[in-house]
């Protein structure tokens, strides 16, 4: 349970879902990591097209190297304790014509949104990160031309902050958000915010 103050009155669920880094590197079953691929697949897109796909490996599996191989260096020191790697990827074109989605990577945030939610409700850990190969990605996990890799994330069961490196254990707290009224316009952009409060 997090500290944060919401400027609205929201469900906790929200409030106090964040993305800490450590992780004690025990097993999940595949009940549980499926359990987050389910509520992912129930988002909400555009022409229910649902665009997004997942890549993922479980530590201590063959698959697990690949993706690890995958991550920045900074990311690799805390991610290596994570139970599961997870690629996000989504097709670029509508599957009922083939013709460009102007809202897959939107479609693809809002599963993977339901992912992370559930596994907070869960106890479990997912943290999304943009710090990997992208490039290198696309090639050594044989995706399609036409999908477009999103992000990958580390999801486990949460550990010992000790376990961090010090620079990392730093920044192990919950991020506050801005303000409501630095994000909401009304009629046009940078109009004045109206408090109805």
């Amino acid at each position: 349970m997090t500290l944060r103050k919401s400027d609205y009155p929201i469900l906790n669920l929200i409030k106090d879902r964040w993305s800490p880094r450590a992780m004690s590197g025990e097993p999940m079953s595949d009940q549980e990591l499926f359990t987050l691929f389910e509520a992912a697949r129930w988002a909400p897109s555009s022409y229910n097209n649902q665009p997004w796909r997942f890549i993922y490996a479980k530590r201590e599996t063959p698959e697990w190297e690949v993706l690890f191989e995958l991550l920045d260096e900074p990311n690799k020191v805390w991610a290596k304790r994570a139970s599961a790697l997870v690629v996000v990827i989504s097709r670029t074109l509508f599957f009922f014509n083939d013709t460009p989605s102007r809202t897959h990577a939107f479609d693809t945030g809002a599963a993977m949104e339901n992912f992370a939610l559930q596994g907070s409700s869960m106890g479990l850990i997912v943290h999304g990160m943009e710090g990997f190969d992208y490039a290198r990605a696309h090639t050594v996990l044989e995706i399609p031309a036409d999908y477009a890799v999103e992000a990958l994330f580390a999801v486990g069961r949460p550990g010992a902050v000790s376990l961090l490196p010090e620079n990392v254990q730093l920044r192990e707290t919950p991020s506050d958000r801005k303000p409501v009224k630095e994000l909401v316009y009304k009629g046009s952009f940078g109009k004045g915010f109206h408090d109805p409060i």
